[in-house]
């Protein structure tokens, strides 16, 4: 079956088996027709960034919209790296800052919900089994293209991932805690939240954020420790991975502390580094008043 696997998606294992110096020219490439040709998600991202960035000079929001563009087609090429790339260059090019934080929890028999965003290179968090002895989980969402849902789960699971489905999560996590079983489970809480689904209100990035409450409420329920990984772009291919603690006793604080927290957290990541976070989501879909935020914008530059 892996032999069949690799067959049917022989174009992208193809792709990865390049050296990193060539799929940066096909990023670089990309990054071309994404921001100048095709103009991708263009009007999103500038109102993003103009809405959290009020005090930034027009200059500045271009300079940050062009360093997202060229780290995003970055992502690109090296998340497909990862049906190919080996241990070696792994540790190589991902380099944890602090580890003895998670050796801690480890000698403590502690799980850890690592609470994370769409910041840095949060694909390449699929690496941690080979560098921690947990057993780790990843939520997404099912995306509904079949061929690519395989691809995206091949990608995630080759070094002992675990995906679930969203909707799975709760469960999941708790059935492993029922059962004593040490994870680490991943989850990613900057998506912007449905009308219908349960959400908190928070103040981040200088707007009215709707945020999902199920890990604030998984933590509290389960009292796992509660991660924050700070990913810092070292360079071209190569991060440096800090994990700050956002609680560790979360059993003992009030609703929605967690959260605060983590928004905290997420927000000074961003603005250390704003070209490293996913500004193409449309993040502020939701107002308060569920009026959509989108508007066209004009005069958005090329």
């Amino acid at each position: 079956m892996k032999y069949l696997s690799r067959f049917k998606f022989l174009p992208f294992y193809a792709i990865s088996l390049l050296p990193m110096w060539a799929l940066y020219m096909v990023s670089d490439f990309m990054y071309f027709l994404v921001y100048h040709v095709v103009g991708y998600r263009k009007k999103v991202v500038y109102h993003n960034l103009r809405n959290s960035f009020p005090s930034k000079s027009d200059d500045e929001i271009k300079q940050i919209a062009k360093d997202f563009y060229q780290h995003f087609c970055d992502i690109l090429v090296e998340s497909i790296k990862r049906l190919t790339i080996g241990e070696k260059a792994i540790k190589k090019r991902l380099l944890i800052k602090n580890p003895e934080l998670i050796q801690q929890y480890v000698n403590e028999d502690r799980s850890i919900l690592m609470y994370t965003g769409h910041q840095g290179n949060w694909e390449w968090l699929v690496f941690l089994p080979l560098m921690f002895p947990y057993s780790s989980n990843t939520f997404y969402k099912p995306i509904k293209n079949k061929y690519f849902e395989e691809l995206f789960k091949n990608m995630r699971e080759r070094f002992g991932v675990n995906c679930v489905e969203s909707d799975k999560g709760f469960r999941t996590i708790i059935a492993n805690h029922q059962g004593k079983v040490l994870t680490l489970n991943c989850m990613i809480g900057d998506q912007s939240p449905t009308k219908r689904s349960s959400k908190y209100w928070y103040n981040f990035l200088n707007q009215e954020t709707a945020f999902f409450v199920g890990a604030d409420k998984i933590a509290k329920r389960t009292d796992q420790v509660v991660l924050f990984p700070f990913f810092k772009k070292l360079k071209r291919g190569y991060y440096e991975l800090e994990f700050k603690i956002i609680e560790d006793h979360p059993q003992i604080r009030n609703n929605f502390e967690i959260l605060e927290k983590y928004a905290q957290q997420l927000e000074q990541a961003i603005i250390s580094a704003p070209e490293l976070w996913l500004w193409s989501h449309r993040r502020w879909k939701l107002k308060r008043e569920n009026e959509p935020v989108l508007q066209e914008l004009e005069n958005v530059p090329n």
